[in-house]
């Protein structure tokens, strides 16, 4: 499996490129603010055709490249519990966010939804551009929030001992997990999601997650302190 990531310039959000091959369909996981034009040229580069954009949740330091990516003909997949935040994700930033971006890219911030948005759910299995993901439900952060499970792992670590792929979105970081405070999330609800989805990830599960360094089941396991006692 090829893997690229793109850490978008705008909160660090990791945009991810999954697919079979150089010149092959692939999946685009996340694409957040200021990554469209990076990830336009890593799939001319790569002769990539995206077939589908997976979000992990709807905040919109995930989504705010999804409609130009999807380009009227890709599906977009999200939660049925996050698809309203699609509708209009802007109306939740605060002014002064949408002023420094205006002033970062040189624009006004603007949105529309995706053509083709598809709800998925718990325990749904996708088959796109060859791989096969396993979608679980994992509310906290927000009401909507997945992880995308893969029974490979990319190109890179193909020799580590690694069996599975985990794109846990803000569900699950290296040594900590996503905030619970903002709009949709839940403590209560974060903790029964790492107790009975994030635990349960073998050991041997390379983690990709939504912002900062990717990381695996058996070092989150012993050392990260949130899931300690549960």
């Amino acid at each position: 499996m090829l893997l690229y990531a793109i850490p978008a310039p705008v909160f660090g959000t990791n945009c991810y490129v999954l697919g079979t091959g150089v010149g092959q369909e692939c999946v685009v996981v996340d694409p957040g603010i200021g990554v469209y034009e990076p990830l336009m040229e890593l799939l001319r580069e790569q002769k990539l055709k995206p077939t589908a954009v997976l979000l992990t949740h709807g905040h919109l330091d995930h989504t705010y490249s999804v409609t130009p990516v999807c380009g009227g003909t890709i599906g977009a997949y999200i939660h049925s519990e996050d698809r309203y935040r699609l509708v209009d994700p802007l109306a939740e930033v605060g002014p002064q966010l949408l002023m420094g971006l205006e002033q970062q890219f040189g624009q006004r911030a603007t949105w529309a939804q995706p053509d083709d948005v598809r709800e998925i759910g718990d325990g749904q299995t996708l088959e796109l551009a060859g791989l096969t993901f396993d979608v679980r439900h994992a509310p906290g952060h927000t009401e909507g929030s997945v992880i995308f499970g893969l029974g490979v792992v990319p190109d890179q670590v193909a020799d580590s001992g690694l069996a599975r792929t985990a794109l846990s979105g803000d569900v699950l970081f290296a040594g900590s997990i996503g905030r619970t405070d903002l709009p949709g999330g839940s403590h209560p609800a974060m903790l029964e999601s790492l107790r009975t989805v994030v635990l349960p990830l073998a050991d041997a599960t390379l983690v990709l997650p939504g912002h900062g360094s990717a990381t695996t089941m058996a070092n989150e396991r012993a050392t990260n302190p949130y899931l300690q006692g549960l």
